[in-house]
């Protein structure tokens, strides 16, 4: 597990917590408190965000979280990911079949990414040039400008959202130095793949997120048997931290059907 960081709380069926990509297990600072009332929650940090140290060598993230739930006796558990993390709950999924009892994901059908709206292509670009040219701050906000949605000015949320998601993407960014190796080993052909799911899963959407986002989940929720989705309205591709009532009520109401 590398030295992974990760806090567990409550008991009783196990719910995982999969941060997006440059943030941390803080994100969910709004669902933990509240789903550890009646579930053992465990949220971490991957290999190379937050608190858990960089990769120094090929790794696979499906395979760091396998471990850590086989370290701390889990599983099946229901995998709850958002952005990079709902793609790591579907890799596991495939590659770690006994492990996994649900799926809840938002922003992303499995960690195969697939963009082709306009306004996505110029938001990466964007957000990409600004990486690779060492521009912390032009990083931190091209990440908050995906992660909020077309359209959307930062100054019209709610500040302690923005701010959050601004002190996430930067604490993990500064971890990193410009033209490093990525060492993280993808799963592939996922999407032929996911017809073989045969848990349940549902997509939670944010009306605001990109038409790209929004359609990955909904093809992961209409291809595997049984599979749903729910829209929450006035959020973006983190639904969990602008609407979190919202989206705890939804999460309760699938845990319950389980």
């Amino acid at each position: 597990m590398m030295g992974l960081f990760w806090i567990e709380r409550g008991t009783g069926m196990p719910v995982v917590l999969l941060h997006g990509g440059f943030l941390d297990h803080t994100m969910w600072d709004d669902q933990i408190p509240v789903l550890s009332e009646r579930h053992r929650v465990i949220a971490y940090d991957a290999r190379g965000h937050g608190r858990s140290p960089n990769a120094d060598g090929p790794y696979r993230l499906t395979d760091d979280l396998a471990a850590l739930l086989r370290h701390l006796g889990t599983g099946p558990a229901v995998l709850v990911g958002v952005s990079m993390g709902a793609g790591l709950a579907v890799d596991t999924a495939l590659e770690h079949p006994d492990l996994v009892r649900a799926l809840v994901v938002t922003g992303a059908g499995t960690s195969e990414p697939c963009f082709e709206d306009p306004w996505t292509l110029r938001a990466l670009a964007a957000w990409h040039g600004a990486m690779a040219a060492g521009d912390l701050e032009g990083s931190v906000e091209g990440h908050l400008t995906l992660g909020i949605g077309p359209g959307r000015d930062p100054a019209g949320l709610d500040p302690e959202v923005v701010r959050r998601l601004r002190a996430m993407a930067r604490g993990t960014m500064s971890k990193h130095a410009v033209g490093e190796p990525n060492h993280v080993v993808p799963v592939t052909d996922t999407w032929r793949r996911i017809g073989s799911i045969r848990v349940p899963v549902l997509a939670v959407h944010g009306a605001l997120d990109s038409p790209d986002h929004i359609a990955m989940a909904e093809r992961l929720a209409t291809t595997v048997a049984g599979g749903r989705s729910v829209t929450i309205e006035n959020a973006g591709h983190y639904p969990n931290m602008e609407r979190p009532d919202e989206y705890n009520r939804v999460l309760e109401d699938f845990l319950a059907s389980l």
